[in-house]
Order: structure tokens, then C-alpha cells, then sequence
């Protein structure tokens, strides 16, 4: 069995990991760090988790105890994290934050996109989960960069339910500003776009093309809509080819000839591509839970995987149909 711990165990996220996971065949959930709840169930923060865990929330950490942690902090906490901890040597981390995504000097994260670096993730005790966003278009694009066919402008919009925000209560994710109302911020200028030029650059080392990236807030709670469009002078057929053979071998991306929605992937870990061809313009949409595929599903491939497991392990999840 893996023993597991969970540090910042409130949030949206940790309360993700923690449905997938109690119901894990390999693993023993040791502990659920919070500050703001040590001594209170697991269940009273995470009420749908009523009668599925007696699990309560701790303030201590328990790090000789288990094989592996996920770190659900804020940006900046793991920095810190590290910074104040000395972690045993045979610990291994999965990361959900942004802090260790990008590569700098002194970085041994690996970047946890399992459709990009599955094998070195297999060998690796650090893993940076990527961003939702992130996720969502990487998987989008991911197969022109592998077949150096990112030739001109990148176009990409994106729709994210508000639980892309996390759970501290902000204006713009108040459910009276939210609902039946959509907004664009941060304008090719968001946080995640960093990361995924850097993977676009790792399997097309010379895309050095303008990547621009218009984020919406929707006004649905969970699911990332992705629609991009890049110059392709191939044919659809062409490129169907090349998503197929690309996603090949890997689990949870479906390529699929009728147009989908968004409740097709909520709830599970999967990710949805479908693909048009309009004059020289090639459209991409894909389709990901930004809790799940986006988050902490993604965060469970990626310990299957450390742990050699079968990636797919305690991710048969079902969608909500309605």
C-alpha cells in the first residue's frame, strides 16, 4: 500500500484528492493537514464525504510516516513549505501549486503532464502538477508541436467554471456576479501561459510564434472549454491521424468526431479533442475537469505512475449526465 498525505486539506482540490483516493485499491490515507481545522472531521469541511471517512484534520505532519505527499497549498506556500521542512529522503511530492512548473536553476521538479513526460515521471519523487488551463491546451496542441507544424500565430479562448478560482470567496466568483454571466481577464497575459510555451517549446524547440490566450470566467462551477485555431494546410483526415497516433497509447485522452459538451468530462479524468477544418484553419476543442484531469485526477495519474501502477488506478470515474 502507498501512504499518503494531503497538506492543506480544506480546499477544492484536496477534497478531490480526497474522493479519489479513499477509494483507491493501493492506497492508506494517513493524514489530511489543515491549520484552520485540526481536530475537526474530514467530513465536516468535506460533507459529501459523510460516512465515507472518519478521517479528522490535523496541524501536525506526519512526513516519516508516509511515501508520499500532495501539497494543496496557495502559490507560494510549497516555496515555503520546503523552505521550513526537511523532507525525508524517501518522501515523494506532488506539487498542485504553481510554484515549480517552470524551469529555473536548482528546480528538480518534473513537470507532471503525463501525456508529454510519462517516463520521467515514472522515475522522478518531485512532480509539478500542471495548471488547469494549462492542461486543457497543452493537450489541444501538444501533437502540432510534436510534428513541428506550430507555423504562425497560436489562437486560443478558454472557459473555466469558478471553482477554477478556489474556495476563498472572491467578487467575481460570488455566485450573484457568476451566474448567467461570463467575463475575459487577464488577457494573454495569464499566469499559465508560461508553462505551456515551455511544453510547446519542448517537442517544437524553435516555436518562438505569438501565443494568444483570451481566459473566460463562465458561469458553470467545474469544466474547462478549450477552442483553439492555428494555419494547417493539411487535410482533416491528416490531422485526425496525427492526434490519433500521438494519444496512441495514453488512457484518458478520446479523440471524437461529434462535436461535444462539457458534461461529457465533469467528474471524470479525461479529456475530450475534436477537431474541424475550415479554409486553412485547423480548430481544436477539447474538453477537461479543471478539479479532476485539470487538478487532482491528473495529481493521482501522476502517483500511479511514481509508484508503478497502472496510470489508470482508482480513476474510473463516472460523469454527472445531468
Amino acid at each position: 500500500m502507498v501512504k499518503v498525505g494531503i497538506i492543506g486539506g480544506a480546499g477544492y482540490t484536496a477534497g478531490e484528492l480526497l474522493r479519489i483516493l479513499i477509494y483507491h485499491p493501493h492506497v492508506e490515507l494517513v493524514f489530511v493537514q489543515s491549520s484552520s481545522n485540526a481536530g475537526n472531521p474530514v467530513s465536516k469541511v468535506h460533507d459529501d464525504l459523510l460516512g465515507d471517512t472518519d478521517l479528522v484534520f490535523t496541524d501536525a505532519l506526519s512526513l516519516n510516516d508516509v511515501n508520499v505527499v500532495f501539497l494543496c497549498m496557495g502559490h507560494g506556500k510549497s516555496k515555503e513549505f520546503f523552505e521550513r521542512n526537511t523532507l525525508p529522503s524517501h518522501l515523494k511530492v506532488v506539487d498542485l501549486s504553481h510554484d515549480f512548473r517552470l524551469k529555473r536553476e536548482g528546480n528538480d521538479f518534473v513537470y507532471g503532464l503525463p501525456e508529454l513526460n510519462r517516463n520521467v515521471i515514472k522515475k522522478s519523487s518531485r512532480i509539478a502538477n500542471p495548471g488547469c488551463f494549462a492542461t486543457g491546451i497543452q493537450l489541444t496542441l501538444l501533437p502540432l508541436a510534436a510534428n513541428n507544424l506550430l507555423t504562425g500565430e497560436v489562437h486560443v479562448q478558454a472557459i473555466t467554471g469558478s471553482t477554477g478560482a478556489g474556495q476563498k470567496p472572491t467578487e467575481t466568483s460570488h455566485f450573484s456576479w457568476r451566474n448567467n454571466n461570463l467575463s475575459a481577464y487577464k488577457i494573454f497575459e495569464h499566469q499559465h501561459e508560461g508553462e505551456i510555451i515551455q511544453s510547446l517549446q519542448q517537442l517544437q524547440p524553435g516555436f518562438d510564434k505569438e501565443f494568444n490566450f483570451v481566459p473566460i470566467r463562465g458561469n458553470h462551477t467545474r469544466g474547462i472549454f478549450v477552442s483553439a485555431y492555428i494555419q494547417f494546410e493539411g487535410t482533416l483526415e491528416e490531422a485526425k491521424d496525427l492526434y490519433r497516433n500521438f494519444y496512441a497509447d495514453h488512457p484518458f485522452v478520446f479523440l471524437v468526431e461529434k462535436n461535444p459538451a462539457l458534461k461529457q468530462v465533469i467528474n471524470t479524468n479525461k479529456a475530450i479533442i475534436y477537431l474541424e477544418k475550415h479554409r486553412n484553419k485547423l480548430v481544436i476543442i477539447s474538453l477537461t475537469d479543471n478539479l479532476i484531469k485539470g487538478a487532482s485526477g491528473q495529481a493521482v495519474q501522476n502517483m500511479n505512475l511514481m509508484f508503478g501502477m497502472d496510470e489508470k488506478t482508482g480513476l474510473n470515474l463516472k460523469p454527472v449526465a445531468f
